[in-house]
Order: C-alpha cells, then structure tokens, then sequence
C-alpha cells in the first residue's frame, strides 16, 4: 500500500519480488561483482564470469523471501571482511544502553558504508536488529546501487534538491519518517554526525542536523523534550588504519590549493570498495549514553555530541606518532599506556609507507588527519 514515505523509505519484504530480478538481471551490477571479486583475474576471462557469477546470484537469491534473508547472505562476508581486513573489532557502552526503545545512534564519519556497518555489527554480534541507515542520495545516481542500497535498510536523504521550497520539504518529510521509524515503527537508526567524511579527521555536529530532527516537533512540544523523545546515542567509531587515508590527502589538498575538487562519477563507489577491502587495524566503537541533557538549541546539542563523540574516540598508535611526525608541541602528545611500542612501530610504519608518493603539503594533510582528534581529545580532557 503506497505511503507518503515511498520515496525515501526502504524496501520491504513485499518489493522484493521486483526489485531482485532487476538486480540479477542487470549487467553493470553483475559486471561490478565480477570486476571486485575477480580482479586479479585476466580480463577476456569476465564474460565467462560474468555468467556463472549472474546465475550463482539468482540461485542464491531465489532462496530470500524477506530481508532479513538478505542481509543473512551477506553476514558471511561481513564476518570474513573484519577476520581479513581488521586486527581487532571491539565494542564498549553498548552493555550500558537501554535497547529495548528505538536509538538514533549518531557517529562521526570516517567511511562511506563501514561506520553503518559496523554499528550494525556490534548490534547484530549482541542479539539487536540492525538499523536503519541514512544515506545521501548522491550516492544512487545508479539504479542498482540505489537497489542495492535500500535492500540494505537504507533511507534516502535528499541532498540534490535546489529549490529553497523544495528542500525545506524534502527536509520535513525526512523529519518525519526518522520520528515515525524510531516512536512508531521501533526500529533503530544510524545517521552521520554530519554530511559528508571528516576528510580531514576533524569530527564536528553540524546543528543543522538537529534542526531538520525537530522540524517534525508540534508547536506545544518543548524543543528539548523533542530531542530526548528521539533517543540519541551519539557513536564514537575509531579506525587504526584508514584505507582512504591517500585520496583523501590528496583530495584536501587540491581544494585548499585550486578552491575546489571534482568529483568522477565512480569516487564514491571506488572509496566503498576501497575502505571494505583495506587493511583497517584496529577498529573500535564507543556507544555513548542517551541524551538526557535540557537542551535550548540544536547548536547545544550539537556541541554535547561533539564532546561525547571525541571522548569515546580511540586514536590508537597513529594518534599520537602522526602528531610527532607532524612535530607538534610534544606537550600535547600522549600515549596510550596500554598502545605498546609493537603498535607504535607498526603504527610508523605504516604511516611512512603512506606518505612515499606524496607531496609534502600532501603528507601533512594525511598525518593531520590521523593527529586530528587525538590531539583535540587531549588538549579537551587534560
């Protein structure tokens, strides 16, 4: 039955016979998965793939009749992408959470599909459902990665709109259907503290996020209230290792240089792949405590996220030898006692084999990254 969150929501158990064979029978879709998972393979050998791997889809596929059967095919290779590309995957606060209410957990953002992945995994590895995850409609310009996307729990965020009226309604109806999924329909969500990666490792709220939560608030309804009936649990999500780290560097550096950046078609596709089968080291989330705070303004909120976030943040060793590289004032740095000197050797290592083919402005730009929020946490909570 048609709703007015048609546009946005979603899919559900009953677009799934639709929506399948238009994956299955799409022939970019199947070339992607042929290219990615046989990519060392000689080339004039994908047509050939690329039929056995369309009818391996279909036969896997023909199997799933709800979504909860989808995202069961695709847990095994979640689990068998942190046993490859992760040292360790650790979780604190969660135990501390009352779950049984709908949580809007809100993180930063390091990594197009991981952070949500993540979140998703720390729930599902203790007995939650997963969530909903916001995603930017920048990333649906095609129609099976849209497909594939909102199989996956995914919501539509309009950022495309340009009209003032137009986006303001935009906004409104996605008000409304976070509060309708979290008050009504009990499910959790995961949203980025704000939109777009911190590139450069700064992690701040953008209030505007706030704001379009509350444009669904009625009159009579203090806008603290409001904000506390949401339930937000702001998410800390720490990478030991980020497999983007050099096209970001370089990213950075081209706007600060020439003003501005633009992107190919395929970037945000390629920093998907790119981040789920790099090497990630360590990894950590910190869920923090449900906002309980009174709170006048969403620029309010936005900073009691901020410092949340940053203190639940792990900057393991690439933290603090980042900053030393960078030479910041040795004051500022400190060290993790339990990070042994096996992990800061490793850590500068890593960070050197990073920075080879850089330029120097764009090796700061890296390391700065990495030293970011280990130093603003420091310099924070001394």
């Amino acid at each position: 039955m048609p709703t007015k969150f048609d546009s946005i929501r979603p899919f559900d158990d009953a677009d799934l016979s639709a929506v399948l064979p238009k994956l299955f029978n799409n022939k970019e879709f199947i070339d992607s998965i042929v290219a990615f998972k046989f990519s060392a393979w000689p080339r004039f050998m994908r047509p050939a793939l690329g039929f056995f791997t369309r009818h391996y889809i279909i036969k896997q596929m023909t199997k799933i009749t709800t979504l909860r059967g989808f995202q069961r095919l695709i847990e095994p290779y979640i689990q068998r992408m942190i046993n490859t590309t992760t040292e360790s995957f650790t979780v604190s606060g969660l135990n501390k959470l009352d779950l049984s209410k709908a949580c809007l957990f809100m993180s930063n953002h390091r990594d197009i599909a991981l952070d949500p992945t993540f979140v998703n995994w720390a729930l599902h590895v203790n007995g939650q459902d997963t969530v909903r995850i916001a995603v930017g409609d920048n990333l649906l310009k095609k129609e099976w990665v849209a497909d594939l996307i909102r199989l996956n729990k995914c919501f539509i965020v309009k950022r495309s709109a340009t009209d003032r009226r137009e986006k303001l309604s935009a906004a409104k109806l996605l008000s409304e259907y976070i509060e309708f999924t979290l008050n009504t329909e009990q499910q959790h969500i995961w949203i980025a503290q704000k939109e777009g990666r911190a590139k450069d490792g700064n992690d701040i709220t953008n209030p505007a996020i706030l704001s379009m939560l509350a444009l669904n608030k009625s009159k009579g309804v203090e806008f603290s209230e409001y904000i506390r009936s949401l339930r937000i649990v702001p998410v800390s999500i720490s990478y030991e290792f980020d497999p983007c780290d050099i096209n970001k560097a370089k990213e950075l550096q081209k706007v600060e240089h020439e003003g501005s950046y633009d992107k190919p078609d395929n970037e945000d596709v390629r920093s998907i792949v790119n981040g789920i089968t790099g090497q990630k080291g360590r990894v950590h989330i910190h869920f923090g405590e449900v906002l309980a705070a009174e709170f006048s303004t969403a620029k309010e909120v936005a900073g009691h996220i901020d410092q949340e976030i940053l203190q639940g943040y792990q900057s393991f060793s690439t933290g603090p030898v980042a900053a030393e590289m960078l030479g910041s004032d040795d004051n500022t740095i400190v060290r993790d006692d339990a990070d042994s000197e096996h992990y800061s050797q490793a850590a500068t290592d890593y960070l050197q084999a990073r920075l080879v083919n850089l330029s120097k402005a764009e090796q700061n730009k890296l390391l700065s990254m990495y030293a970011c929020a280990h130093i603003r946490k420091t310099t924070s909570f001394d």
